[in-house]
């Protein structure tokens, strides 16, 4: 009894000193996020300045602008942007979000540090130069990159790594908007899409940290001059929840014209340094006679508000705004989508706002308020994250009085978004590369994985005129349970399973004489080459009542080499599963110290550190396929010390064309009995 209760003491312990951790670390990056998103800010002044001539860039300066100054600024900070993301980060083009997901997702959270940087340069250049988005995007990415960079030179495990990334974002949304609350639940709801309890904590101390540091040197102030609010009549709620619905037509619009711009510039056959430059151009037309467009639009966005603009003029901007976006991140600038939301949701309501109120002076509110909710709404219905809208909102007007009417047009926008399309503004850009974020990791995990990994090349295949008794002989004597047909050229023809055998034994007698195999089979429903990743493998075989098919050759679909089997793809799933939570546990450990010993994880399997063989120098991982050969998995490679480039060793992850060198070692994992054979290699 006493010893339990040690253990259970030390556990708790162990628990705390682990959490004081997470905490302390939090803060740091909430810190180091806070001055990030500073020094953002006053990157993109500086660059205002020098494109437009000050520092204090205002909409009522735009409009007194030559015009060749507002034509030529875009274009030549398009000249700028596309050196940067083309030659030093791809990541730092577009608004940033997509990729701080795919991180999560794919890496473990993994950001390469050079991101921070190339992030700051890229965005600030486009927003100063007139780039018609947002600096919420690319501070996310910056305090995300932060988050991970800091994670790794700790060498946490992945689960807190993802955590370290979180918290960098909520540190840049909150030192953004002021918004403490908001940027804790953006980090949540929208990066990680998860609630966890775990992870609540750190990102929480983060986001605080974050906006201690940003009303210290910006002081407490909103991002908007907001108007007062108040609901007059209880009718309201019927124009709110009109609202909700065209807040979410208008993002729909927004997510699709994004994306077809996109394209569009894609198909362009110019080159890509020279794309930013032309959409630049286009930019600096619109923003001859509409400045209106340019940058973050707060100013606009302030004058919607406060029911400074006429009618028309706001709805005719929110078209020229989706278009000028679009543009901007199509043809590879660089910034966020959250402010021009933000700019369609106040101007579209603000014009909902002036007929409503025109209609009915006496029980509705002014145009402002209904742009108030409107920010939130479009801004919901394009990131489908209704939570950090609603509250981003509610801490910009510290008003309670708002959030009844914030709520239902919020939810309705997300509701009628999400039932017209599954992917948010975000999601979409990783949907179209192929990573499926709703159908959860392992989905991603397959994805990554070919099926000449798991393909078996010991099957039983027979040929079409085979007699039903050595049939029924192969069934008793044969370790398989699917028997492929083929043809004398040896040409696949269908497929027997144990099930189709049994349902014709009880006639066996009276069809022995006259059936053969080929009368037996059915036709294959489907086959795979080695080179087909295992989601589809395991897509097909989850619609089938059938737990094997065939593997063909490329481009000659009846010659047979192997199978694959639901069984060998759940087990290899499994196996990167461990790998990837091993590489993440372990990089640490074996990185500090100068032999890993080992470690026994399931089934007889162990995870241990075996300098390279002399058989192997020279050789790649790709030559030497130890895969089939013994049967283990490299998990990670040791570098050992280049004399000549005076480099220490350090830790790289399985590249096939990695030729070994004396000194390295090799992270595997295996049965003990396969590693005794690759130690004893000749």
């Amino acid at each position: 009894m006493r010893c339990k209760r040690l253990i259970a003491e030390q556990r708790q312990r162990l628990r705390m000193r682990e959490h004081t951790f997470m905490v302390i670390v939090a803060v740091v990056i909430g810190l180091l996020g806070g001055f990030g998103a500073i020094f953002f800010r006053f990157a993109i002044r500086f660059f205002e300045g020098i494109f437009f001539g000050t520092c204090q860039y205002s909409l009522d300066y735009a409009l007194q602008l030559p015009w060749y100054v507002k034509l030529l600024a875009p274009a030549a900070g398009g000249l700028i942007v596309g050196p940067i993301v083309f030659y030093f980060a791809r990541e730092a083009k577009g608004h940033g979000v997509p990729e701080v997901m795919e991180s999560i997702v794919l890496r473990g959270g993994a950001i390469r540090p050079r991101v921070m940087l190339a992030k700051v340069m890229a965005s600030a250049v486009s927003i100063g130069s007139g780039g018609s988005v947002g600096r919420e995007g690319p501070i996310v990415q910056i305090g995300s990159a932060i988050g991970s960079s800091l994670g790794q030179f700790l060498k946490v495990t992945g689960s807190h790594l993802r955590t370290f990334v979180a918290c960098g974002t909520a540190a840049g949304i909150a030192a953004t908007f002021n918004a403490p609350i908001a940027g804790a639940l953006f980090a949540m709801e929208v990066i990680l899409s998860d609630f966890g309890i775990s992870q609540f904590s750190p990102i929480v101390v983060s986001s605080v940290a974050a906006t201690v540091v940003s009303r210290h040197f910006i002081g407490d102030f909103s991002a908007f001059v907001i108007p007062h609010y108040e609901l007059v009549s209880v009718f309201e709620m019927i124009p709110y929840f009109i609202l909700g619905i065209l807040s979410a037509l208008v993002a729909l619009g927004f997510i699709t014209i994004l994306y077809k711009t996109e394209d569009l510039f894609e198909a362009l056959r110019i080159p890509s340094l020279l794309k930013p430059v032309f959409g630049g151009l286009l930019i600096g037309g619109i923003g001859i006679i509409f400045p209106h467009i340019f940058g973050v639009g707060y100013d606009t966005i302030s004058l919607a508000l406060n029911g400074q603009m006429v009618g028309y003029l706001m709805l005719f901007l929110v078209g020229l705004k989706i278009i000028a976006t679009s543009i901007t991140i199509g043809s590879g600038g660089s910034g966020g989508i959250f402010a021009p939301s933000l700019f369609l949701g106040a101007n579209l309501s603000g014009f909902v706002g002036t007929i409503v109120h025109g209609l009915a002076p006496t029980l509705t509110a002014s145009p402002g308020a209904y742009a108030l909710v409107g920010m939130g709404a479009v801004a919901s219905g394009a990131m489908h994250a209704p939570i950090t809208s609603i509250l981003i909102i509610f801490e910009l007007t510290n008003d309670y009085r708002i959030i009844l009417p914030l709520m239902i047009a919020c939810i309705v926008s997300v509701l009628t978004t999400t039932r017209l399309r599954k992917d948010s503004i975000y999601t979409l850009k990783l949907s179209r590369r192929g990573i499926d974020l709703f159908q959860g990791q392992e989905v991603n995990v397959l994805r990554s994985l070919q099926v000449s990994r798991v393909m078996k090349t010991d099957f039983e295949q027979i040929s079409a005129d085979t007699s039903l008794r050595k049939l029924m002989d192969l069934t008793v004597s044969s370790p398989h349970s699917n028997f492929f047909v083929v043809n004398s050229q040896n040409q696949l023809l269908g497929m027997i399973s144990i099930h189709d055998i049994r349902r014709i034994i009880y006639a066996y007698n009276a069809l022995e004489p006259v059936l053969i195999a080929y009368d037996v089979m059915k036709p294959i429903p489907q086959s795979f080459t080695s080179t087909d990743s295992l989601d589809v493998v395991m897509k097909a075989l989850g619609h089938m009542n059938i737990d094997e098919l065939p593997v063909v050759q490329e481009g000659n679909g009846s010659q047979l080499l192997g199978t694959v089997a639901k069984d060998d793809v759940i087990d290899a799933y499994n196996q990167e599963m461990v790998k990837r939570d091993m590489i993440t546990s372990v990089s640490g450990a074996i990185g500090s110290m100068g032999t890993f010993k080992r470690i026994e994880l399931m089934d007889g399997q162990i995870l241990c550190e075996i300098e390279v063989p002399g058989a192997f120098i020279g050789k790649t991982l790709q030559e030497l396929n130890l895969r089939s050969r013994f049967a283990v998995e490299v998990v990670m490679i040791k570098e050992g010390f280049n004399a000549e480039k005076n480099e220490k060793q350090h830790v790289m992850m399985p590249q096939p064309d990695y030729p070994f060198q004396f000194g390295d070692s090799l992270l595997i994992m295996g049965s003990q009995e396969n590693v005794n054979k690759i130690r004893k290699s000749p």
